[in-house]
């Protein structure tokens, strides 16, 4: 059936909308006509209910929604060929490390001070493979070798080279031989297939240029079951600082709702982790 061989997000029901000039209803399924100065392609007072439609249509007429749905993917694609926030990984380009530790590595900074209780919840086991995305100056990164031990596997994910070298000779330095440095890209973490069983993002996803691929890319690289972690900013407005509101692009819903759109299902929240920031766990739920 169409409807099963199909994923249908969010993205997919505004990139309908686009094409038949329509709205969509508040259960994202219902399409409402939208007047439209020039003539729309959906008639006045006309709404259809897309899974009623797929559902009920004569065989004939499926190919015309399929083609619908892959150009709504097409648009989605195209969509992620544009930066969410074009200019926020600037300062990364050519980062002065030891500027950063400080900002970092320093006492007041919400997840520097509860580091221990965050890698604590994450329940690392000896012989796991760990990516830290966003591994900036490495502080989780050998944090987490020693609990995954020899058998196990630290990739620090980065787009700066100077951040990932950093890294790499720390860990050199310090004998931690199952750290590796990996250099991202914009919209990929740059991991092999299957290759690990928990990716941690902190206080890096509103970095994200485009989070659809590069949470794609993040699906690619675990393992059946394999777990996201997110720790981003609270961001209310009233309540947050004015830095987070200018810097973070959305909140929680909204961030979580990217993610589980990309293939993840979302299994615990702890909400009192932190003070500034939310933890969230995720699980792969497709192939």
């Amino acid at each position: 059936m169409l409807a099963a061989a199909f994923r249908i997000t969010d993205q997919h029901v505004q990139n309908i909308a686009q094409i038949l000039n329509c709205r969509p209803d508040e259960d994202s399924t219902v399409f409402h006509a939208t007047p439209h100065p020039g003539g729309g392609k959906m008639q006045a007072d006309e709404s259809f209910h897309l899974i009623d439609m797929v559902s009920t249509m004569p065989r004939r007429t499926i190919p015309a929604v399929a083609i619908l749905l892959l150009a709504s993917t097409a648009l989605s694609l195209v969509a992620q060929d544009k930066s969410v926030n074009p200019g926020i990984n600037k300062s990364f380009e050519n980062p002065r490390v030891p500027e950063f530790i400080e900002r970092f590595e320093k006492e007041g900074r919400d997840v520097f001070d509860r580091r221990k209780e965050v890698v604590a919840v994450l329940s690392l086991k000896q012989g796991m493979a760990v990516a830290d995305v966003g591994a900036g100056t490495g502080l989780f990164t050998r944090m987490f070798s020693p609990l995954v031990g020899d058998a196990g596997k630290v990739y620090a994910v980065d787009i700066s080279d100077e951040f990932v070298a950093h890294v790499e000779k720390l860990a050199e330095e310090q004998g931690m031989k199952n750290i590796a440095g990996v250099v991202c890209t914009a919209d990929s973490v740059k991991l092999p297939p299957a290759s690990v069983d928990l990716v941690f993002i902190c206080d890096t996803y509103h970095h994200f240029e485009f989070p659809e691929k590069t949470m794609r890319s993040i699906h690619k690289a675990l393992k059946p079951k394999g777990q996201v972690v997110l720790i981003d900013f609270h961001r209310v407005q009233g309540k947050s600082t004015d830095w987070v509101m200018n810097h973070v692009r959305a909140g929680q819903e909204v961030f979580a709702k990217e993610i589980t759109d990309a293939g993840f299902k979302q299994v615990e929240e702890k909400k009192d982790l932190l003070k500034e920031s939310y933890f969230l766990r995720f699980e792969k739920t497709e192939d």
